[in-house]
């Protein structure tokens, strides 16, 4: 399984657009778009989920599940805990504009 915030980041790490990633996965720049808009989980047919996850792994994505160890060395990121943005926000803003 692969999120939709897996796949951007994978994108932004190898430093794709979204033509070029459809092209590198044999998949259209619609499919790509609606991927990436989604919600969690990215749902579709098998196949497209496969050339999209080939596609990536050849190019030196290592997809890593919550919870899975990461077998190979190389940069990477890695959600650990999700924090809603307007909480870090709130934190980091000055005494005196509160």
């Amino acid at each position: 399984m692969i999120t939709a915030a897996q796949l951007r980041a994978a994108r932004a790490l190898l430093g794709l657009d979204q033509r070029a990633l459809a092209a590198l996965s044999g998949l259209s720049l619609p499919t790509i778009q609606r991927m990436e808009a989604s919600d969690g989980v990215i749902r579709g047919n098998v196949d497209s989920l496969m050339k999209l996850v080939g596609g990536l792994e050849a190019a030196g994505i290592e997809l890593i599940a919550e919870g899975a160890v990461s077998d190979a060395g190389g940069r990477g990121v890695r959600l650990r805990v999700q924090v809603p943005a307007q909480s870090i926000l709130a934190a980091r803003r000055p005494a005196e504009e509160e």
